[in-house]
């Protein structure tokens, strides 16, 4: 008689604080044990000399969503979870993207009628919210956070999306109150369009002069702005996809004071340069992305503070668009940098590279490759400890490295269809072998062996990052205000 569904033998069983090498035994989609030799089971899988890691969770993706100017993606719930599943990730969080004049209720019926039946892990939803009525902040962005809806992201850029602070301010003071945490992207979008207006105005219009338009101060006086706005009104904040030594030091020295502020990066950053956009042609539009790629100072301040713990959470911004009239090239053949679809794909590819550069030469180690990948952006999204561990009682959600394995990137292996990668070439040491998601095996042998519509719906609860600090500004703080209840 079998004691478990599945057996996974004899690996290094690594979390973001331990490692063992043991049996993880599985039953009805739980891990139950963890032990040496384990007994009988099902089935088997022989992890000697693997590492066996908490599945990664793709904290920061855009999947079958239409951009605010009304591209859509070129990666459905089916591709783009497949393209995740061969890299490590067993749970991706996605937008559900409000657009000015949607309901935030309707937006996310429709993407569960996307998700639902093409999804092969499990999936969640941060929601987007670009137009922040009276009944969106009053009604639905309350309901919809006690639905497990517990996080969602704001713009401080794009005509389409962008909040002013008088709104930011009504936004973080929801999320206060109902216990959500805030995304943003910080960009200041004065300065994007006056550096546009300018540098179209002389026709320096190639990809490479996306960089020069959207600069680093803009990017890191949005990023104190923001955070200014949050400790008015005493709401953690989370900065996303930050790419430059400038916005780090806003997001350190706020750290250093106690606040409740953290920080994403993603392989962009790490991998890209500004150097990549100035490829003959159009290639460069390729890489073009918001915050672009810097330079190689701004690559080592963002390696530092993934080994400081400036950043909580590693993402890929997997926001892809085919290299066509359909996606990059909508505008035209020769589109001048404003015209060119902003995003890069990156989801299959997110952990592999950061195994291979990071785990691999030693930049930092496997606990807090763990903690970045998986086990942060669980604590962060109301997923943990159901998810983001190898821990009895938690999903068996595994991924299976092989980290000897060596690789060179090429589109052709991949599952995404932007129809290219930004890292063509790179070769790469270390990749996952099997991923299994909730006891199933859904890569083995480089071939998927689930069926689309296999992966659940998580609803999330509220997490203890999004709970404020209790520590009011004075001017929002009735003891030292005279009184007055403005939270």
């Amino acid at each position: 008689m079998t004691e478990f569904d599945l057996a996974v033998r004899g690996g290094t069983v690594v979390t973001a604080a331990s490692k063992m090498t043991c049996d993880v035994g599985i039953k009805d989609g739980e891990i139950v044990a963890l032990a040496k030799q384990l007994g009988p089971a099902a089935r088997d899988i022989d992890a000697a000399g693997k590492l066996v890691l908490p599945g990664g969770i793709e904290g920061h993706c855009h999947i079958e969503q239409k951009s605010s100017s009304g591209l859509m993606t070129s990666d459905d719930f089916k591709s783009a979870t497949i393209s995740a599943a061969f890299g490590g990730n067993t749970t991706v969080i996605p937008f559900a993207a409000q657009h000015r004049g949607d309901s935030l209720r309707k937006t996310v019926e429709d993407y569960h009628a996307c998700a639902a039946p093409k999804s092969v892990i499990d999936y969640a939803y941060h929601l987007i919210v670009s137009d922040p009525t009276p009944e969106v902040l009053g009604q639905e962005l309350p309901a919809l956070i006690k639905d497990g809806f517990t996080s969602f992201k704001v713009y401080m850029t794009y005509d389409a999306l962008r909040l002013d602070d008088r709104q930011m301010l009504e936004v973080l003071s929801t999320a206060r109150r109902e216990g959500a945490l805030v995304m943003v992207h910080a960009e200041n979008h004065e300065m994007i369009r006056w550096l546009t207006e300018k540098l179209v105005d002389r026709n320096n219009v190639e990809p490479k002069y996306h960089a020069v338009s959207h600069s680093r101060l803009g990017e890191s006086e949005a990023t104190h702005r923001a955070i200014a706005l949050a400790q008015l009104v005493d709401t953690p904040l989370l900065i996303v996809h930050v790419s430059s030594e400038e916005a780090t030091s806003e997001i350190r020295k706020a750290q250093d004071q106690g606040l409740k502020i953290y920080g994403e990066t993603c392989p962009q950053y790490l991998f890209l340069t500004v150097e990549d956009l100035d490829k003959q042609g159009m290639e460069g539009a390729k890489f073009c992305c918001s915050p672009p790629p810097r330079d190689v100072q701004a690559q080592e301040a963002v390696w530092r503070g993934l080994q400081n713990g400036t950043f909580q959470v590693f993402s890929s911004d997997h926001s892809p668009y085919s290299f066509d009239e359909k996606g990059k090239l909508s505008a035209g053949p020769n589109p001048p940098f404003p015209k060119i679809a902003n995003g890069v794909p990156g989801i299959e590819l997110r952990m592999p590279l950061l195994f291979s550069e990071g785990v691999r030469k030693g930049r930092i180690d496997i606990h807090k490759f763990v903690e970045v990948t998986s086990t942060n952006v669980a604590r962060l999204y109301g997923l943990f400890p159901r998810k983001g561990t190898i821990a009895i009682g938690a999903d068996a959600d595994l991924a299976i490295w092989d980290p000897d394995l060596e690789r060179t990137v090429r589109y052709a292996d991949l599952h995404d269809l932007a129809g290219y990668t930004p890292y063509e070439g790179k070769k790469i040491t270390g990749w996952p072998t099997t991923v299994v998601n909730r006891g199933r095996i859904v890569v083995s042998e480089n071939t998927l062996q689930v069926e689309p519509g296999s992966g659940e719906f998580l609803a999330r609860e509220s997490s203890e990052f999004a709970a404020p600090l209790g520590q009011l500004a004075p001017e929002t703080d009735p003891a030292r205000n005279f009184g007055a209840q403005i939270l």
